[in-house]
């Protein structure tokens, strides 16, 4: 499994902008559609909320991916 991770410079981030900073999609608006499909996890259960909140500790997965936030 391939692991990124992301280090936030605020409180938290927005999940579709996550994906996008990530490298997983292009656009915030990408990002909305990959949640929809119902292929993102956060913290090991899927997330269909486009813009949870994500904060420092979380982990996300998408497919083989696994983006961790600091």
């Amino acid at each position: 499994m391939e692991q990124t991770v992301i280090e936030l410079t605020s409180e938290f981030i927005e999940l579709n902008q996550l994906l996008k900073i990530a490298g997983l999609v292009d656009s915030g608006g990408a990002g909305k559609h990959m949640v929809d499909s119902g292929v993102v996890s956060v913290d090991g259960k899927q997330e269909l909320r486009k813009t949870a909140k994500i904060r420092a500790g979380q982990v996300v997965t998408v497919g083989d991916m696994r983006i961790r936030v600091q």
